[in-house]
């Protein structure tokens, strides 16, 4: 056999004349090289804080979601130009209604503000959603599954959705959503929703940075009694009966009469405003309507009587404080002489050799007279 026939198929031989196998092509690259050069040069171009603010002005959305995801980083050059478009873009905003939704796991949030979110963009009001994804408290990633749930939303040119991870922050409110609503509202989105992972201290988190407050609950879950628990419903400034549907219809109206009895029992709000129960069903998409006007309602009837910029200008104050804890907090742990004796201190609390509290004032002691020798 010749050297030919050994590197072909000997079916290519002439003996077997009715038998033909083609050649095999080469596999081809896993990435289209084209596409991997234009990737590679779009990350090596930086943007200035010029660049960033006026395609954020402009609303380009690529420009917005970059500008968050910096405000989002925990590097430090990152921070510091984030802080920088921040400033630049604080003038612009302000000229938003902001509504937090909230509800238990399950009681339809991600639904119903896609329905809510058609509802607003088809009456031409420009929609962004700040989502709050649970982060794992083991492996700290996050799915960020809410732009899949809000199909129809998703792809609505007057609609934007930021999914962001908690990254273990407070209650689950991710740590900068404050920061990318400003950005978000001076990219021209003029009614802002931020939906919280509905656990723990979230709402409270949430209550501080929102003008209006929506209480999503369900009925037929043994939903109701929970309901009535003072915290959350002191908060709320609407309640909707979300799943109001099908054979669930006599149920979603007979817990909006119990929480309506309930309600009458909380003192009024500073606001004057009588937070109302409405039913809603976000897959038959009723009742979206009776919300959408009882949060300009709401709206209009605290702007007349003051309470809606007196309300932002105390929110500006505690998110003030917030940042300074959070500022003190972050230069604590990050403080190389901290950072060294906080194992040793971990295993004298470990073994009872040390409590808990002695530790502490310990380790803060430490930290303030390294701050003072650097003064």
């Amino acid at each position: 056999m010749t050297d030919k026939n050994k590197r072909d198929h000997i079916e290519n031989a002439p003996d077997y004349k009715a038998l033909k196998v083609n050649k095999g092509i080469s596999k081809p690259p896993s990435i289209n090289p084209r596409i991997a050069d234009r990737l590679i040069k779009n990350k090596r171009k930086k943007h200035s804080v010029e660049d960033y603010v006026q395609g954020i002005l402009d609303g380009n959305i690529g420009m917005l979601s970059q500008a968050i995801t910096l405000i989002e980083s925990s590097k430090h050059e990152h921070q510091s130009v984030a802080q920088e478009i921040i400033e630049r873009c604080l003038p612009y905003s302000g000229k938003s209604v902001r509504i937090g939704v909230t509800g238990v796991p399950g009681a339809g949030k991600s639904t119903f503000i896609e329905a809510f979110g058609k509802h607003v963009t088809g009456h031409g009001h420009k929609l962004a959603v700040l989502a709050i994804d649970p982060s794992s408290e083991r492996s700290k990633g996050s799915i960020l599954g809410d732009k899949t749930r809000m199909e129809e939303l998703a792809v609505d040119p007057k609609a934007y959705i930021r999914p962001s991870p908690s990254a273990g922050s407070l209650g689950g409110v991710a740590r900068k959503t404050r920061e990318s609503l400003i950005l978000c509202e001076a990219a021209g989105f003029d009614t802002i929703l931020i939906e919280t992972v509905g656990v723990g201290q979230s709402e409270t988190a949430v209550h501080s940075m929102v003008d209006f407050f929506l209480l999503i609950k369900i009925a037929g879950a043994g939903d109701e009694l929970q309901g009535i628990k003072r915290g959350i419903m002191e908060m709320a400034d609407a309640i909707s009966i979300n799943k109001a549907d099908g054979n669930n219809i006599h149920k979603a109206q007979l817990a909006r009469v119990q929480f309506e009895n309930a309600l009458h029992l909380f003192p009024q709000s500073p606001s004057g405003w009588i937070p109302k129960v409405l039913t809603c069903s976000s897959i038959e998409k009723t009742g979206i309507d009776a919300i959408w006007d009882n949060i300009m309602e709401y709206c209009c009837h605290t702007q007349q009587n003051g309470y809606f910029d007196q309300r932002r200008s105390e929110q500006a104050k505690y998110w003030m404080y917030e940042t300074i804890n959070e500022q003190l907090r972050d230069r604590f742990y990050h403080l190389e002489l901290i950072k060294g004796q906080i194992p040793d201190f971990e295993k004298k609390v470990l073994n009872d050799e040390m409590s808990s509290f002695v530790a502490a004032h310990k380790l803060l002691d430490a930290y303030f007279s390294d701050v003072k020798n650097k003064e």
